[in-house]
């Protein structure tokens, strides 16, 4: 092991950053940001949808996207979590089964409108730079439709789908009707100023970023039709000019959770970025972070780097620190982020130097595993509601457990032998296999690799979560793990597996 002394001094140097990119792109992202080929191919323009789970970077990516496409000249239009409200939606307007109302389609071109609307919004500012005859048309438009400064960057949808609403469930006749939505759905209002559009585009690249969609989800009827609509809007305005570029960041929760969307995604899946790390990735994202707070460590590798801050464990045989608290996550940026600074707090709180001592690390585990495993019950409140509740019941048993011990544990839970809170909407539904497919889902379990050995001693083989494999057949695994990450917030021990008493089922 190779390490670079650093003075006592340098504790207080060390920061990896915030864990949010909104609030890190003005504290040095765009410097220690790692350029993955995921990040390339968006910024090329061959992916467009960006899916990952929360805190995998999606937002770090628009947020330097925006920030260097703007260097260059281009015109940028963000929508950001305060920019649209699912609460607001829901209160303006009428429910599908309210007449013939068909969301979905109002919402996509709605989107498609607003998207439009930004974009010449943005173009009118700069009006000058432009060509006579393209600007004139869309300042004269946006002059006379949207001068309003205090209106709000979702007003245009919601203004439209008012006027949608209004005729599909208004007391029109048919014929009236059938030419005022032909009118609306074609967006006659602001056809003619496309090739405008197109034109400016070919001299000057326009980007338009939705992100954190997640942010509010309540998983209702608008909050689905909103995220359907858009991701079909931004598949027909990304078709008008390749210089003309609408992204929108999801989820993978919510990218499950609206059947609409996985179906339209699906003839589209060239133009969708899903993202992923592994251990290497994740430690050059934290050392580039590391060596911009210490400049003492920007000419060391990114092992070395490492080392010179947090020590190795004690033990003959030991994991390097890097696995411990690797091992602890799911692979997330976010979360190693916040690992390595809760380490670093610890430190300093007791008055310790660098290489931050395994002690401080255990300390620090103890905070984050409690934070990690509520931010997961959170992260699927929607489709799982009280899912911290059915963690709970693996509080103080073995890390881990055999097929028979889980089903068994399983059908505890869904009978209601183990009690749990705010979980009758889904639990009740669930069989054992389905809550072991949830629970490795989410990330809490770890399943044992299939090894070509069969004879191996069950427990004996590696174990891999959701993140670390594209597919595999947890039907068939006979073995599984609580994942590391939840260990100390439940008080699992190491020991061999517990046997799950039967006695109370009789």
């Amino acid at each position: 092991m190779t390490r670079v002394s650093l003075p006592a001094t340098a504790l207080s140097a060390v920061d990896f950053g915030a864990p949010a990119a909104e609030r890190d792109i003005d504290r040095g992202l765009e410097d220690y940001f790692v350029e993955s080929e995921a990040y390339n191919r968006v910024r090329l323009g061959s992916r467009r949808i960006v899916i990952g789970a929360r805190g995998i970077g999606k937002s770090a990516i628009f947020q330097v996207l925006a920030r260097r496409e703007r260097e260059a000249g281009s015109y940028v239009i963000e929508l950001s979590p305060e920019d649209y409200s699912y609460e607001l939606l829901n209160q303006t307007m009428a429910s599908e089964d309210h007449g013939s109302w068909a969301k979905l389609g109002a919402y996509a071109v709605a989107w498609k409108y607003l998207i439009y609307v930004l974009i010449m919004k943005e173009v009118s500012k700069k009006k000058t730079h432009l060509k006579k005859g393209a600007a004139n048309g869309i300042y004269r438009y946006i002059r006379d439709n949207h001068s309003n400064p205090q209106a709000s960057k979702l007003s245009a949808l919601v203004s439209y789908l008012k006027r949608l609403e209004g005729i599909k469930i208004g007391k029109y006749e048919a014929s009236i009707k059938a030419r005022e939505l032909e009118k609306l759905y074609k967006l006659e209002e602001i056809h003619h100023l496309v090739p405008s559009l197109k034109e400016i585009a070919s001299s000057r690249k326009i980007v338009v970023l939705v992100d954190e969609l997640d942010r509010g989800w309540d998983s209702s009827e608008d909050a689905r039709a909103f995220v359907a609509g858009l991701f079909q809007a931004c598949i027909s305005v990304n078709s008008v000019h390749d210089n003309l570029r609408v992204y929108m960041s999801l989820r993978q929760e919510l990218y499950d959770d609206v059947p609409e969307l996985y179906d339209d995604a699906q003839k589209y899946r060239d133009l969708i970025e899903t993202l992923r790390w592994n251990e290497l990735s994740l430690l050059k994202l934290i050392a580039r972070r590391a060596r911009h707070s210490m400049p003492a460590l920007a000419a060391v590798d990114d092992e070395t780097c490492w080392d010179s801050i947090f020590a190795s464990l004690p033990g003959p045989g030991a994991c390097g620190s890097f696995r411990y608290m690797i091992d602890r996550t799911l692979y997330r940026p976010r979360e190693i982020i916040q690992f390595c600074t809760q380490a670093i707090e610890c430190c300093r709180e007791s008055n310790s130097v660098i290489p931050v001592k395994h002690a401080a690390v255990r300390e620090a585990e103890g905070v984050y595993s409690a934070e990690r495993a509520k931010d997961i019950a959170a992260e699927h409140r929607f489709q799982y509601p009280g899912l911290i509740s059915v963690l709970e019941a693996f509080r103080g048993r073995a890390q881990s457990l055999d097929r028979e011990e889980l089903e068994f544990l399983c059908l505890e839970l869904i009978t209601g032998e183990i009690p749990s809170r705010g979980t009758s909407l889904w639990l009740n539904e669930c069989t054992q296999h389905a809550l072991i497919e949830i629970l490795w889902n989410v990330g809490f379990l770890r399943a044992e690799a299939v090894q070509d050995n069969t004879e191996k001693k069950l427990g004996s083989g590696p174990y891999l979560g959701v993140y670390r494999v594209l597919h595999n057949n947890i039907t068939a695994t006979r073995c599984f793990q609580v994942h590391p990450m939840f260990h100390a917030y439940l008080d699992i021990g190491s020991a061999g597996p517990k046997k799950v008493s039967r006695s109370k089922t009789g």
